[in-house]
């Protein structure tokens, strides 16, 4: 289906990116995917990425992503320039240079293959138990919500344990989790799941301390495509040092089965 089809997601068509003339590619960045301050989130920046390195990869789907983000990213045109790198059989590699307006702003090394939805052979992440996500705290609300247009692009279901700080009762520890969808019940796939290993407030947000906490660098690994319906996606930090944090983020799909994995270095909000 081509990425203009009019039936497609908001997710699709925010993401979507064109071939030139002179041969790189373009998209139109959608501002309404912001995280404030006219800011993009850099989950759905890496979703635009995705989608230039697989228009000439000979497989489907983007399994490790490593990304520097060069300064913020505002709505509007961007030019991507994709440069190919070894293809086998079983992978192929490839780097990527997104530059809007003022500049080149993300500079990402992208491996695509083919996934597949078998159990794992071994794993020792098993999801995490909480309630459903009818039973968790909401944090979208339909037209007229929150001015950050993530929050009105994605439904997020904060789990209750790791939730006070929406109620003014912070935690001790930089732990959230929640249950996670897009917003127009598009099903999740790769390209959804890169998004989703960003989405969820700053885990400083946890222990009661807002503000912006700007990504330096992410690294996200897409394991297996995820089963349909809501994903369940668990953010802590590990380090906060000399106004540096690291957050790690795993996300399991409607299965239970670990489907992606995030690391990201991040500046501490001010």
């Amino acid at each position: 289906m081509p990425q203009t089809d009019a039936e497609l997601s908001a997710f699709d068509r925010a993401t979507a990116v064109a071939r030139t003339e002179g041969g790189g590619f373009r998209a139109e960045l959608d501002p309404a995917w912001d995280v404030g301050g006219a800011v993009l989130n850099g989950g759905y920046l890496l979703g635009v990425v995705a989608r230039a390195a697989l228009l000439d990869s000979p497989h489907p789907h983007p399994v490790a992503l490593s990304a520097s983000y060069l300064r913020a990213t505002a709505g509007g045109p961007a030019d991507l320039t994709v440069t190919p790198g070894p293809a086998g059989r079983t992978l192929a590699h490839a780097s990527v240079l997104l530059a809007g307006a003022a500049g080149p702003s993300l500079a990402v090394q992208v491996t695509t293959a083919t996934l597949g939805s078998a159990p794992a052979d071994y794993s020792v992440n098993p999801a995490p138990s909480l309630p459903g996500p009818d039973e968790c705290v909401a944090t979208r609300t339909s037209e007229g919500g929150p001015a950050v247009g993530l929050a009105r692009q994605i439904d997020t279901r904060l789990d209750p344990a790791t939730a006070g700080w929406v109620v003014g009762r912070p935690s001790d520890r930089r732990v959230l989790r929640a249950w996670i969808r897009l917003a127009d019940g598009r099903e999740p796939d790769p390209l959804a799941l890169l998004l989703f290993a960003d989405a969820l407030p700053p885990t400083a947000f946890a222990v009661g301390k807002s503000g912006w906490a700007p990504t330096v660098q992410l690294q996200v690994l897409v394991r297996a495509l995820p089963a349909p319906g809501w994903c369940l996606v668990e953010s802590r930090s590990t380090e906060v040092t000399g106004g540096w944090s690291d957050e790690e983020c795993r996300i399991w799909d409607s299965a239970g089965r670990l489907v992606a994995q995030g690391r990201q270095l991040a500046r501490v909000a001010r």
